[in-house]
Parts: C-alpha cells; sequence; structure tokens
C-alpha cells in the first residue's frame, strides 16, 4: 500500500466524505453534525483530507465562527487509524483555519468516541459540559420565501405570555398543539392531526394574539393573509388568493392566519356578490391546504353567523373555537402588564380586576394607559386640587369609569348563543 498524503478537500472528494461520514453514522462515533451541515462546511468552510492510493482515507472539516474554530466532521477509515493519520490532519486543518486568528479549535464528540485520536494530538478534554442544541425553525432556503409572503418568526414564549384564559387555553393545547408538536402520540390515539381551525368570539377578545401564540408554542413561521389587501388591480381578489397560498404552499412549516375572514367568506346570495368568486375559491384552497401536512390554517371571526353555511360543515374546519372575553385571571395578567412595577405593591388589583368585567384586553389596555397619561399630565402641572402627583389605585378606578366596553351585553349574549349552536370542540 502506497504512503498517506495529506491534502486540500476538492469537490471531487465529497463522495468520498459523504461515505466516511455514513461510516462513522454507523459505528459508536456517530456525527454530531449532519450530512447537510458537513457537506455545506466542506464546500463553502474548510477541509482537507487524507488520501492513499488516490483513495480518500479520512477527513477534517473545520468551520470558524468568530475567535473559535469548530470541526464539524472528523473521520478516519477504520484500516487507517493504526497510523498517524490523525495527528497529521488536524494538525492541516489547524494550518489552514490559522489565518483566521482563532484561538481555539474545539471538537464535540458523542459519548463512546475513542477520544485518544484527539487527545494524543494536543486537544483537552473539557469536564461538566452538555451539549445542547435547538433546531431553527425556518431554513437559509426558506428566509427568502417567508420574507415575501409577509411572514415572520415570533418570539418563544408567546404561549406562556397569554395569562388566564385556562379553559380556551387547555382546548387549543389538546385540540391543536399537542396532535401537531407530537404527530407520534397523536397516532398512538388515533388522533388526526388539524389543518384549518375557526376562531369566533367578540372583536377585540384576542383571536390574534391566540393565532400567534400558537404559531410560538409550535416554532413554526407565522403568515397572515389580509383579506383587505387581495387583487392589485391587475388580478382579482380570487386569483390573488390563490398565488397567495401557492406561495405559501412551498413552505415546509407554518402557520396561516386570516382575521376577520367574512369579508372573504360571507354567505353566497342569488344574484351574486362581488365577493361570491373569492368566497368559492377559498373554499377550494381549504381543501386543499388539508391535504399538507405540517400546515395549520387559522381563521378567525367576530361574525361567525356571517360566514357561508359551507365553511362550518365537517370536513372543512376540524373545530371550531370560541375565544370570549377575558377572565378574572386574565384580566389580572393585563392589568400587571401596563402598571408600572415601580407602584404595583400598593395598587388595588382585586378591584381593577372586578371593575374592568366585560371589559376587552385592548380596553383595559385603554384604561390603564389614560390613567397614566393623566397622572403625568398631573405631575407636569405639579399636582391638581390635592398637589398629588403619584399614581394610584384611584386614577386607575377613574379612567375605568370612562372607558366604554367594545363588547355590548347584547354582543355577548349573541356570542353566549353561538357556542350553543355553531361552536364545535
Amino acid at each position: 500500500m502506497g504512503r498517506i498524503t495529506i491534502r486540500e478537500f476538492h469537490d471531487d472528494d465529497l463522495d468520498a466524505v459523504v461515505r466516511l461520514w455514513w461510516e462513522a453514522q454507523a459505528s459508536a462515533e456517530q456525527p454530531v453534525y449532519s450530512l447537510a451541515e458537513v457537506t455545506a462546511s466542506c464546500r463553502e468552510d474548510h477541509a482537507v483530507v487524507a488520501v492513499r492510493d488516490e483513495v480518500v482515507v479520512a477527513a477534517a472539516v473545520g468551520r470558524a465562527a468568530h475567535a473559535q474554530g469548530w470541526v464539524v466532521f472528523f473521520g478516519v477509515s477504520e484500516e487507517s487509524r493504526s497510523e498517524n493519520v490523525s495527528g497529521a490532519l488536524l494538525d492541516a486543518l489547524e494550518r489552514k483555519m490559522a489565518p483566521l486568528g482563532l484561538s481555539t479549535l474545539s471538537v464535540l464528540m458523542p459519548e463512546g468516541s475513542r477520544l485518544d485520536l484527539l487527545t494524543t494530538n494536543g486537544f483537552q478534554l473539557r469536564y461538566g459540559l452538555r451539549y445542547l442544541e435547538r433546531q431553527m425553525p425556518v431554513q437559509r432556503r426558506e428566509l427568502e420565501l417567508l420574507k415575501e409572503v409577509g411572514g415572520r418568526i415570533l418570539p418563544r414564549h408567546l404561549w406562556e405570555n397569554v395569562a388566564g384564559m385556562r379553559h380556551e387555553k387547555q382546548l387549543l393545547e389538546e385540540r391543536l398543539v399537542a396532535p401537531l408538536a407530537q404527530p407520534d402520540l397523536a397516532d398512538r390515539y388515533g388522533v388526526v392531526p388539524p389543518r384549518a381551525v375557526m376562531l369566533f368570539g367578540p372583536p377585540g377578545t384576542g383571536k390574534t394574539t391566540f393565532a400567534k401564540a400558537v404559531a410560538s408554542r409550535l416554532d413554526w413561521p407565522f403568515v397572515e393573509v389580509f383579506p383587505s389587501r387581495l387583487g392589485d388591480g391587475m388580478s382579482s381578489m380570487a386569483s390573488s388568493l390563490r398565488s397567495t397560498f401557492e406561495q405559501i404552499d412551498e413552505l415546509e412549516h407554518g402557520v396561516v392566519f386570516i382575521d376577520e375572514v367574512e369579508e372573504i367568506a360571507s354567505r353566497r346570495s342569488d344574484p351574486p356578490t362581488p365577493t361570491q368568486g373569492v368566497t368559492n375559491e377559498l373554499l377550494k384552497i381549504v381543501a386543499d391546504f388539508r391535504a399538507r401536512e405540517g400546515m395549520l390554517l387559522i381563521c378567525a371571526t367576530n361574525f361567525v353567523r356571517a360566514l357561508d353555511a359551507a365553511f362550518l360543515r365537517h370536513g372543512r374546519f376540524d373545530y371550531v373555537l370560541p375565544i370570549g372575553l377575558p377572565d378574572d385571571e386574565a384580566r389580572d395578567a393585563i392589568w400587571r402588564r401596563y402598571v408600572p412595577t415601580e407602584i404595583a405593591a400598593a395598587v388595588d388589583f382585586a378591584a381593577l380586576v372586578a371593575r374592568s368585567a366585560g371589559l376587552t384586553p385592548a380596553d383595559i389596555e385603554y384604561a390603564a394607559r389614560r390613567a397614566s397619561q393623566e397622572a403625568l399630565a398631573r405631575a407636569l402641572r405639579g399636582g391638581g386640587a390635592d398637589r398629588r402627583t403619584d399614581l394610584e389605585t384611584s386614577d386607575y378606578l377613574a379612567a375605568l369609569e370612562v372607558t366604554r366596553a367594545t363588547v355590548s351585553d347584547e354582543q355577548q349574549a349573541t356570542f353566549l348563543e353561538d357556542i350553543d349552536e355553531l361552536a364545535r370542540l
């Protein structure tokens, strides 16, 4: 057999690196980085190979992150391990990456690996470390597409930030999140993951907030389709809607949200209305959408009675879920979000919760901000007749006195009737 030589990676070596990766995958030294990451680094970062008789018998692939270098892959064929190819290969990779100004060269290895191949070549074993990883919700190839459809990655923890509303959250967790996030568990119990869901309730009750929280909980991109923006004068609303969903269909995962869906899904009539064509198109899109895995369509409406009957039939939307006014726990959390931390200990939140019954989150926000603004104005004037400049519970109660409820008693009564007649839990 010929002697082993070390050289830089060539494109023609890629198949050999892939072979070495699969050999490592089948052994106790399973690679930490995926094959896609290794091959990408071969092309775009730094790689060297060991060759004997024109056959690649070992490879080392590196990537730089600021002042730290990482060995993305280090593989040696079994028949070459008795020779000192490991040291020569690692030295060659280090020399190749040295001009980058690195301070350290690090390696992640799975338990059971032959660490002597590294420790005998200058690497020190660091104890007390744990390897953690988190999957990115969108891969690089999808970023431009996500931008084109107006989608975005929402912050994590939105689900936890929805305080109170335990009944609604439990429904969404059990019906939507769990089957989509844990498909194997869903299969075990014969649960088919949902594809389309309708949220209904009075205006301002947080339907959009819940839709975003579901996307955040799943760690999926969130894409909102605005009915008012469909149609650009060059194409009809129906064709614009179809084109939008064709683009969205290229995403691997996503929560697609349509608010005020009654604008494009109202009851069809005879003679046809101008929006009847888009209603028909949306019905077709929902049917097509249901054939996709890894996607969830959430529609929201303030007027569920106004929807065309075809939308509420079984087979279109898996669930028709009510989202009502915030409960006591939710109102308490909303007040605490807007009351300054410095004065929170002196505020009677129980009184604010009781006096804000029947208000939406937006109503409470308005009252809180009004109280703060009035207190600021009073301070700028040097205090009022009572010379008071601080912010107290009485200021919030006074703001509540002039805050008009978004949801009337009649609307709330209608909502409760809709739950009995139309909800599908």
